[in-house]
């Protein structure tokens, strides 16, 4: 074919992919979405070529699904569109390797390993980024994957590209098969495509949910994220947090939510019940002895004249600090709890140590070179007479499956996600997210309770469904009756066992071949 044509059907491959990512609704073209770039794949023997073009598809991809981080770092986003394209065509390219050296069969089979191989790298690395990890993808339909209670996300992205290549194969084919083969292999394609999305229905069905008394208040204060960590603002912030929360609570009221940096002054850790700033929380907490307060918090320590920490940062005066993004929890009468976030955003909130030679560079473009300190494991928050035991998940950590889950192995019966999705402004990206959230629900069987400093806050039930929300760019605030539910789902006690099962294979595939390359290069062939 020719170069412009191969080009054309990368350029179509990406556009399938963005077209189905939430928010659309034409999450169906996700399963043919990787067919253009597959049959690139059978026509182009040139590895270098072969990468251009899937460099291509990927780079459309993420540009069209991920753009909006534009509103927030423009050199940055750039940097990340075009280097998350860059690995995502390594398993495409392990693929193009393995199928010309070995077949189609052992090809088919990279391909899938390797991919899942890279996704539980993307999850997992000091470079994290899954937003794009193919499960992902069904945020949207939460009616078909409720058997993600079983599989988490990486079920989804095994479902979608097993039908991207059995698709794929069976238009090439067709017409030479004859008519007992060809209904033989549409059956199959049908089963695979079908039989998740009925499985998902059955796992749906449940009886009508029955009054709950223990309520739940979530606010949402609607400030600008670009102006609230203005020292001369944060009294008024706090005040309008209180306002809300006075409007959104009553008797039966045993959790208030607050979003991501609510609490946003400039105050050391253990200062915080002594600063004046912060008095009026105290005092509202101390007015509602029944209720607990979560809330985002911004705070520091001081860690004296030595550097202690690999993120510690140095004052003028020469004392040094560690920064926390955290979760606070307060009851009064009782000592607060603290969280501090520990799945940071790569470039923005933490530099990863092999990057360390280019934090001037991410210094200049508003990234953050020293980064936030970072807690090595999650934490329930729990009070007397609470019924709720809370997963304290802040922002960028909601979109982990696996590490959320270990909030439920800890004790959490209600996941509680407080974030601030102001930085994007009204584009997809807060959109997204939200929808994310239910993919937490179903992997869990837990509520989520979610407060977003400018929208969209929301009550999602274990089935994924959204049953009350507040909308973007508008101060407000949620009262709705939870369950406290205990139970622990097969994900949650087993996590991504298909990540690591399909990560073994690509790994012992790569093996296999090193070993096969090593023994061409050193080891002479005997001659006749």
């Amino acid at each position: 074919m020719k170069k412009l044509q191969l080009a054309g059907l990368s350029i179509l491959s990406g556009l399938l992919l963005s077209a189905a990512w939430p928010v659309s609704q034409f999450t169906l073209l996700v399963f043919v979405g990787f067919v253009p770039l597959l049959y690139i794949a059978s026509t182009v023997t040139k590895r270098n070529r072969f990468f251009l073009y899937s460099f291509i598809a990927m780079l459309v991809w993420n540009a069209l699904t991920t753009w909006w981080m534009w509103n927030s770092t423009d050199v940055g986003s750039v940097a990340a569109i075009v280097a998350n394209s860059l690995l995502m065509c390594l398993p495409w390219w392990g693929f193009h390797l393995f199928k010309n050296k070995f077949g189609k069969r052992i090809g088919y089979g990279s391909l899938i390993a390797c991919w899942m191989l890279f996704e539980y790298i993307h999850l997992n690395w000091q470079l994290s980024w899954p937003w794009l990890s193919i499960g992902n993808v069904f945020a949207a339909k939460t009616n078909w994957v409720q058997w993600y209670e079983y599989t988490g996300i990486g079920g989804g992205t095994l479902w979608v590209l097993a039908v991207n290549i059995l698709l794929f194969e069976w238009s090439r084919e067709f017409r030479q098969e004859v008519l007992g083969e060809q209904v033989k292999k549409v059956t199959i394609i049908v089963s695979l495509l079908f039989f998740p999305i009925i499985f998902s229905f059955l796992l749906s069905i449940h009886p009508s949910r029955l009054a709950v008394d223990y309520k739940v208040a979530v606010v949402q204060p609607n400030i600008d994220p670009y102006q609230k960590f203005e020292g001369s603002s944060t009294s008024q912030q706090i005040a309008k947090l209180i306002s809300l929360s006075e409007q959104a609570v009553d008797s039966t009221t045993k959790l208030l939510l607050w979003p991501e940096t609510a609490m946003s002054a400039n105050v050391a850790i253990n200062e915080i019940e002594k600063a004046n700033v912060y008095k009026p929380v105290f005092d509202f907490v101390n007015r509602y002895p029944n209720i607990t307060l979560l809330s985002g918090i911004e705070t520091y320590q001081f860690l004296g004249t030595e550097k202690t920490t690999a993120t510690a940062r140095k004052t003028q005066d020469g004392q040094y600090y560690d920064a926390y993004n955290a979760a606070i929890s307060i009851h009064a009468k009782e000592p607060m709890q603290f969280y501090v976030k520990s799945k940071l955003v790569p470039g923005v909130e933490t530099l990863p140590s092999f990057l360390n030679i280019l934090a001037p560079l991410f210094e200049k473009f508003g990234g953050s070179t020293g980064g936030y300190a970072k807690d090595t494991a999650a934490k329930a928050f729990e009070n007397s007479g609470n019924p709720f035991v809370t997963a304290p998940v802040i922002c960028y950590e909601s979109i982990y499956g696996e590490y959320v889950a270990s909030y439920i192995k800890k004790g959490a019966n209600l996941i509680t996600i407080i974030t601030n999705d102001g930085w994007w402004g009204n584009t997809p990206g807060h959109k997204q997210h939200l929808q994310y959230a239910k993919l937490r629900a179903i992997e869990t069987r837990k509520w989520v309770v979610r407060s977003a400093n400018t929208g969209i806050s929301a009550v999602i039930d274990e089935y994924g469904d959204v049953l009350a929300t507040q909308g973007w760019d508008q101060a407000a605030f949620i009262k709705y009756g939870v369950p406290a539910k205990t139970d622990q789902t097969f994900y949650v006690k087993h996590g991504d066992y298909l990540y690591k099962i399909f990560s073994l294979l690509a790994l012992l595939l790569i093996g296999w071949n090193l070993v096969l390359w090593l023994k061409n290069k050193f080891v002479p062939v005997a001659k006749p």
